[in-house]
């Protein structure tokens, strides 16, 4: 049984077996950007283009969308052209039949839109599941990427003992349930990693994007991943140091995030990356988009433009 299959065996969420696409409008004050859409191998994706100069392709985690990078794309636009894109099933993007939510398949899409869009000489910022999305997109064509951002994230498999067991408890089909039916990942996970206060509208623009059981399933399917994916983050990790090892590499860590600030765990990047530049954020937390978006893009520009 698939794992799309898995999450709709009760019949619950049986409107997964068709495309489905989020009627959503984002608030211009907040969101003040041109929609653009990409026809994908699996349909229609949504990203925004904003700016001009050295690209920078931002990726987003879960359970996000290019919202969260609202605070950031003002400031980097004047230096960058700054592509950020909606993964499928998630933002504004098509919620595609028989789509499997994976990372892997994530990437396919993503490679699709660099290919599109004929990115070159790119800068590739990645934080949570947009670390190992983007590396696996520049892994496979290192020709077009150029410098690498990473925050919170991982291109490895996780050894974490607290990582494996969220991974392993949010599997299960009671948790998988409970995820796309009550909205937990935003209303609960999200919520309770995020340092600085957000608006009630902000919040909003995370949890009715995604406003049926149907359009939350990927949300459930990313932490599963953690463990299930183990050998395709396995394989990632040594295309990365065949690859990339010779990309700049600056690292943002807001720091009240366990476990991605364990010794263990930056000592990881460290290895991988010993030159290089890091910006750490004492008051940032997981999403340090939300939290630092300042000084996050202060230190992208500081490191990458021209």
């Amino acid at each position: 049984m698939s794992r799309l299959a898995t999450l709709t065996a009760s019949g619950d969420y049986s409107e997964a077996t068709a495309p489905y696409s989020v009627a959503f409008t984002p608030d211009a004050e907040l969101y003040p950007f041109t929609s653009r859409w990409f026809d994908s191998s699996v349909g229609r994706i949504h990203y925004i283009d904003e700016g001009d100069g050295r690209p920078l392709l931002l990726m987003h985690g879960n359970p996000d969308w290019s919202f969260l990078y609202r605070k950031m794309i003002p400031l980097l636009a004047p230096h960058f052209r700054c592509v950020a894109v909606d993964y499928p099933g998630f933002g504004l993007s098509v919620h595609p039949k028989g789509y499997s939510y994976l990372p892997r398949d994530h990437a396919r899409v993503v490679a699709e839109l660099v290919e599109h869009l004929d990115l070159r000489d790119t800068v590739l910022v990645g934080q949570d599941w947009g670390g190992p999305i983007g590396f696996d997109v520049a892994s496979r064509m290192p020709e077009r990427f150029s410098g690498l951002v990473a925050g919170n994230t991982m291109i490895w498999p996780s050894t974490f003992f607290l990582q494996r067991t969220f991974s392993r408890v949010t599997g299960r089909p009671f948790m998988q349930r409970l995820l796309v039916k009550r909205h937990l990942f935003v209303r609960r996970v999200m919520k309770s990693l995020l340092q600085a206060p957000v608006t009630d509208e902000e919040l909003r623009h995370y949890i009715d994007v995604a406003p049926t059981p149907h359009s939350r399933l990927g949300h459930a399917i990313f932490p599963k991943a953690i463990v299930g994916e183990t050998a395709w983050l396995t394989a990632l990790e040594r295309r990365v140091n065949t690859t990339l090892a010779d990309r700049p590499m600056l690292r943002i860590t807001g720091m009240r995030d366990v476990p991605m600030t364990t010794r263990a765990f930056l000592r990881k990047w460290d290895a991988m990356w010993p030159a290089a530049t890091k910006l750490d954020l004492a008051d940032a937390g997981h999403f340090w988009q939300e939290d630092e978006p300042v000084l996050a893009a202060e230190a992208i520009i500081a490191a990458y433009a021209a």
